[in-house]
């Protein structure tokens, strides 16, 4: 069976919510699933940074690294700042992670972008608002 790392990144912020809301997404697929060991990062502002989560991977037992960005949609963070933080050339989905010695398989997801569980949370979040009057 392969062990999956799955580092979940964050932007980072002054204010608490982001780092709230990346840190708790992290705990519902960790409950959710066991396929994968997951662990936080964040662009900026907030700890742990994208590097030292992937310092921490490296007490881990993982076949296999997965970097999925908690982001709505591409731009500079995407395409080029997490990229480089996680040592690929722009442009580039796959790589290797050296872990204890051994080169394991990297890979960077996209960014959530368009789907239709998007569309229905915005629909209930209206729904939601829309109890206030």
């Amino acid at each position: 069976m392969v062990t999956k790392g799955m580092l979940l990144v964050g932007h980072g912020s002054t204010m608490p919510y982001n780092k709230e809301l990346i840190e708790s997404t992290g705990k519902l697929i960790a409950a959710q699933t066991s396929e994968f060991v997951v662990k936080c990062g964040f662009m900026n502002i907030n700890k742990p940074s994208i590097r030292d989560a992937l310092t921490e991977f490296k007490k881990e037992n993982i076949d296999v690294l997965v970097v999925v960005p908690l982001f709505l949609a591409k731009g500079v963070h995407i395409e080029k700042d997490i990229p480089s933080e996680i040592g690929l050339p722009e442009g580039t989905k796959k790589g290797t992670f050296v872990l204890n010695g051994k080169s394991i398989p990297l890979v960077y997801a996209d960014p959530i972008g368009i789907d239709p569980l998007l569309a229905e949370l915005m629909v209930k979040n209206a729904r939601k608002a829309l109890t206030l009057i």
